[in-house]
């Protein structure tokens, strides 16, 4: 994966990220309901997109999918100093570029990644998941729960 490739990972992951606190939905939902179709659409638009804000590109999104608000606020919920979006974004885009084999396409990585229950973990920012070493994310994720 070259440089470009790993920043467009980058820019839709913290946009997922981004939506997620907006509309107060479960990482797994944002994509759920994006599919991952648009999710390559967004990837193929990542530098493009990139150039503009979080802000503008999320309530497009949110307006053309009709995404309604949720009841997951990780950021309301969270009793510590709140993790940027890219800093999770950064996480994201770690994680799937580590669980991805040779021959995986990125759309389909992402998309399980998103949806599996480190996803959760990840976006509970009273816990230390979201700062734990690439490795133990990775495992963990392989393992499907979280290691000891």
């Amino acid at each position: 994966m070259n440089d470009t490739n790993k920043n467009d990972l980058f820019y839709i992951c913290s946009l997922i990220e981004f939506i997620g606190r907006k509309t107060k939905n479960r990482r797994s939902a944002i994509v759920d309901i994006l599919g991952k179709k648009e999710l390559k659409r967004q990837l193929e638009l990542a530098d493009v997109n990139h150039c503009l804000s979080f802000e503008q590109v999320s309530d497009e999104i949110i307006e053309y999918f009709n995404i309604e608000d949720g009841d997951f606020d990780s950021v309301g919920m969270c009793k510590y100093t709140v993790p940027s979006v890219q800093a999770i974004g950064k996480e994201y885009q770690g994680l799937i570029i580590d669980v991805m084999h040779n021959d995986s396409d990125i759309i389909d990585v992402m998309y399980e990644v998103f949806k599996s229950f480190i996803s959760d973990e990840i976006s509970d920012f009273n816990s230390s998941v979201y700062y734990s070493s690439p490795q133990y994310l990775k495992y963990s994720y392989l393992e499907g729960k979280l290691l000891a």
